[in-house]
């Protein structure tokens, strides 16, 4: 067998190698370069991957056995059009943030520690792909523990003693999450007697409105919801985001609820199917209204921040809102518009964690004592950080949904979805949420661009490159898939596509 028939496999055990072997190594640098290593060989990997499928023709999937053992008696990697294109976004978030790493937590962690970051971030990592890609139900439950425990001892690395608390906060709520979706997978294990996904769909279909297949469908919802912050799960994210290090909370805004919307998606569309889901049970009505909760609720929220880190955590919240409204359409489009607006918010979000990054960094380096970034801090900011400033501010474009950035790709096909089902109402309800966006981002304008700067305040410019760069590869990336959507459109609507025609 030729390489690329393993690709599946090296997907998750890079990453899962280069974690012990940072440990091993105790040297921040060393660590560095092996994790870093990994993470792009990973990037390459999941881009193969996504070319694979992309090349087998409409519904195409590689099933990979582990052990050379059939599904569903051994484990299955199942890598789809939608797993495709959540691993290329995973890995490629990982291999940009790394670099950026090398420099960011010089200033927030501990020398002594670095390795230990790079060994946690590889686990995280691995956790996040592993979910991913792997076609076995308490595989993901397990993979969602590594990453998990992983992302727990990154926030609590950073300097401040709230990242401890922020920490704490999202083990315990991160654990009750956890203990849902375990609980979830064993009712579905008891009425099927099977844990592979795809076999699992196949034995639901007779005994699909059972009472313990709809305890098991609640769980799952509830637990997987608490992990990607839907409204009102959502308590662990701002503390979690605001405290932990710069290049933590880029990776983990750009990733990790992400894969959590990609789990509940499988669980809805590939497992139980949309006739259960969406048809004999009232949660598309119960899910519009949680979204709207956030988009309104965690957007009006962050207007009210002082801290760009958290006004942008409860921005999150509110994104989160967007992508949980186009699964409740039960629609191409509505769920084509979930699947690229995962991947567009993605993208602008772990920018502007980057940049507001390159800011703390900046600061710290000004001797300034206090280098968060709160609003009392960023007065003038622009004139000092020009480059920094205009990449949020692009960024904070792309969450508006201006045309021109990959936000608008989103919205527009969540409005699209919207007028399918002659709900004229939420196009109003989706405009005026993005005004609140549109609020937030003033927030920033207003106090970089058109306030003085204090007296006294040092001149000294941005960032270092090392910080500046992947972050504006970012913000090229949201300009660039708000102009050109062949790739991420393109992989959202077959995605979408192949889910809808298999889940009913």
């Amino acid at each position: 067998m030729t390489l690329a028939a393993h690709l599946p496999a090296l997907q998750v055990v890079l990453p899962l190698l280069a974690a012990p072997v940072a440990v091993l190594l105790r040297h921040g640098g060393l660590a560095f370069a092996v994790v870093t290593a990994a993470a792009w060989a990973a990037f390459a990997t999941a881009i193969g991957l996504w070319l694979q499928v992309g090349q087998g023709g409409d519904g195409h999937v590689i099933s990979y056995h582990i052990g050379s053992w059939p599904p569903p008696w051994g484990i299955e990697y199942r890598v789809d059009r939608l797993s495709s294109f959540v691993l290329v976004l995973v890995s490629g978030m990982a291999a940009l943030v790394l670099p950026y790493s090398r420099s960011s937590i010089a200033r927030e962690i501990a020398p002594e520690s670095h390795y230990l970051y790079y060994a946690m971030f590889a686990l995280c990592l691995t956790g996040l792909l592993g979910i991913t890609i792997t076609g076995d139900a308490f595989n993901i439950f397990v993979f969602l523990e590594i990453s998990s425990l992983a992302t727990y001892v990154l926030i609590a690395l950073g300097r401040d003693r709230r990242a401890l608390t922020a920490a704490y906060q999202y083990l315990i709520m991160g654990s009750i999450g956890a203990t849902f979706i375990v609980i979830g997978i064993g009712f579905l294990y008891l009425m099927t007697g099977t844990l592979n996904l795809a076999d699992m769909a196949g034995r639901l279909g007779a005994i699909e409105s059972s009472r313990p297949v709809l305890v098991a469908l609640a769980f799952l919802t509830v637990g997987i919801s608490l992990k990607l912050a839907l409204f009102p799960l959502h308590q662990w994210l701002p503390n979690a985001y605001t405290h932990a290090p710069s290049a933590v909370t880029a990776f983990l805004a750009a990733t990790a609820t992400k894969v959590s919307v990609y789990v509940l998606i499988r669980f809805y569309f590939s497992v139980f199917g949309e006739s259960l889901v969406f048809d004999q049970l009232p949660l598309p009505q119960v899910m519009l209204g949680l979204s709207l909760c956030a988009m309104f609720g965690a957007s009006f929220v962050a207007i009210f921040q002082n801290d760009l880190k958290r006004l942008f955590a409860y921005s999150s919240v509110g994104q989160m809102g967007y992508i949980t409204l186009g699964l409740s359409f039960d629609s191409v489009n509505g769920l084509a518009a979930s699947i690229v607006h995962l991947f567009n918010h993605g993208i602008a979000k772990g920018a502007i964690f980057l940049l507001i990054g390159g800011i703390v960094a900046a600061s710290a380096a000004r001797g300034a004592v206090s280098p968060a970034p709160t609003f009392a801090n960023l007065a003038g900011l622009a004139r000092r950080m020009p480059l920094t400033c205009f990449g949020i501010v692009l960024g904070g474009l792309s969450l508006i949904g201006v045309p021109g950035t990959a936000g608008f790709i989103s919205k527009w096909y969540l409005i699209l979805a919207a007028l399918e089902k002659g709900q004229w109402w939420l196009v109003g309800a989706i405009l005026l949420s993005s005004l609140l966006a549109v609020a937030y981002v003033w927030r920033f304008v207003e106090v970089a661009y058109f306030r003085a700067a204090p007296a006294g305040q040092d001149a000294r410019g941005e960032a270092p490159p090392a910080l500046l760069i992947p972050a504006w590869l970012l913000v090229a990336a949201t300009i660039w898939f708000g102009l050109d959507t062949s790739l991420s459109l393109g992989s959202a609507l077959d995605a979408a596509q192949q889910l809808v025609r298999t889940g009913r």
